[in-house]
Parts: C-alpha cells; sequence; structure tokens
C-alpha cells in the first residue's frame, strides 16, 4: 500500500514508514508498519487532527494504530492521542505524571497558540498518558522483522525527549524537536539548554553517518544538518 502514502499528503520514507507534516504547526506525525502492529510517532493537536491521522493509517495499511510514542509533551505532539482507544502508548521517564499534573498548562499553552477553547478543553479533558515509561532504551516489535528502538536522550527540547530508530538501509530516527529545520530550534521554560547538545550527540550515535533524520517540524534533514544544529545549539546556549 505504499503506493498511497502521497495520495494522503504523507511522506514515504521506507517500506512501511511515513510521515505527514500537519498543517498549522508544521508538526510531524509518522507511521511504522511490521506485520503485527502499527507504531504512530506523535498524535496532532486536538481530537480532530487525531481522528483524521487515525482514518488514513486505516486507509494507507489496512489496519489500526497498535502504539504510541510521543516525543515530548507539548501540545501540537500529544493532544490528538485519545482518538486511538486501545493503543499502547510509550514516553519517556515521567511524562506521565507531567501530563497528569500539567494538564491545565497544556491547554493554556494550546489555546495561546491558537488551538480554540472548545478543541484544547475537549483534548486536555479526553488527555491520555503513556502507560509505559521507558527509561533508557525499549525496543518494540511489530511483526515481520520490523522493530523500533525508542531512545530517552532528554532532557534537552524539553524534561523529557524520546525518539525513535527504524532500523534499516538507511536508519530512519524520528527526532521529534530535537531537531528542527522549519525554523531555530524553541527552547521553552521546559528546556535543558545545556544537555540540549549532548542529546543530539546520543541521537547522531543512534542513527549513524548514513541514516535520515525526521524533525518535529520541517524538512528531513541529514547527519550533517544535525550536527551542524548541535554546533549553532552549542555556541548559542554556551555550551560544549
Amino acid at each position: 500500500m505504499d503506493a498511497s502514502w502521497e495520495e494522503f499528503g504523507w511522506e514515504r520514507l521506507g517500506h512501511g514508514v511515513g510521515r505527514r507534516r500537519l498543517p498549522g504547526w508544521d508538526a510531524t506525525v509518522a507511521l511504522v508498519a511490521g506485520t503485527d502492529g502499527v507504531l504512530l510517532y506523535d498524535t496532532g493537536s486536538t481530537l480532530r487532527e487525531g481522528a483524521e491521522v487515525k482514518a488514513q493509517a486505516q486507509a494507507l495499511l489496512g489496519r489500526r494504530v497498535t502504539h504510541i510514542a510521543l516525543s515530548h509533551p507539548h501540545f501540537d505532539h500529544v493532544l490528538g492521542t485519545a482518538a486511538f482507544s486501545g493503543a499502547e502508548v510509550y514516553g519517556a521517564v515521567g511524562l506521565a505524571e507531567l501530563l497528569e499534573r500539567g494538564a491545565a498548562d497544556l491547554h493554556t499553552s494550546a489555546v495561546r497558540q491558537g488551538v480554540g477553547e472548545h478543541d484544547a478543553t475537549e483534548a486536555v479533558d479526553a488527555l491520555v498518558v503513556p502507560q509505559h515509561q521507558v527509561c533508557g532504551e525499549w525496543t518494540l516489535d511489530l511483526g515481520g522483522g520490523r522493530e523500533v528502538l525508542l531512545a530517552d536522550v532528554g532532557p534537552a527540547h524539553s524534561g523529557h525527549d524520546l525518539v525513535a530508530v527504524v532500523p534499516g538501509s538507511p536508519a530512519i530516527v524520528l527526532c521529534g524537536d530535537l531537531v528542527e529545520e522549519s525554523g531555530e530550534p524553541q527552547a521553552g521554560r521546559d528546556a535543558f539548554p545545556a544537555r540540549w547538545p549532548a542529546a543530539l550527540d546520543r541521537v547522531l550515535a543512534l542513527g549513524g553517518e548514513d541514516a535520515v533524520y525526521v524533525p518535529g517540524h520541517g524538512a528531513v534533514v541529514d547527519a550533517a544538518f544535525v550536527r551542524d544544529q548541535r554546533e549553532q545549539l552549542a555556541v548559542r546556549f554556551g555550551v560544549s
């Protein structure tokens, strides 16, 4: 079914792997399909957006999303999760507790950035937090030889940064907002700037020189781009 990715506005990254840049905030969501399971990396900014991604995943792959990995706790990456009932949800260690106690802040952030009051309230009221917390690394077996490595590489862009590595030739690394191509990486109040360059060192080590790196916002990049952004961040924040 890979030939249909473009018809739905998705970018095919490899066999059974694709991503879509959602409208509004240009946030990436990505699908990784095995014979037994389907992983979705990030879920969008509203339940409506999540439901649209769910319908497209079903149309593209003929199966439902069984696993979700959340890259970090910002509204444009997590508020669509409740649209995927029954999916196993993974996040970096500590993410579940943060989302549970920070629901009001998540709502405020979403509305401040332009999500409608009704949509923000609906999504936060239905908020799903990870049942599985990744400390270090966790390998998901999606069947048919398709494994995905989830790695807790933060704190950096946020306090809870999770990347997903799809082995292959080349490997595909889903970076979340640790890497941004469409603008300068954003460092909000929950960022850990002093640790961001080291997190990117880990990302590069996980993917390797020939990997495809998928930013949280923007076009797909290579290792040289990630390395350059790492150096820019080190200069910007005065760290080595």
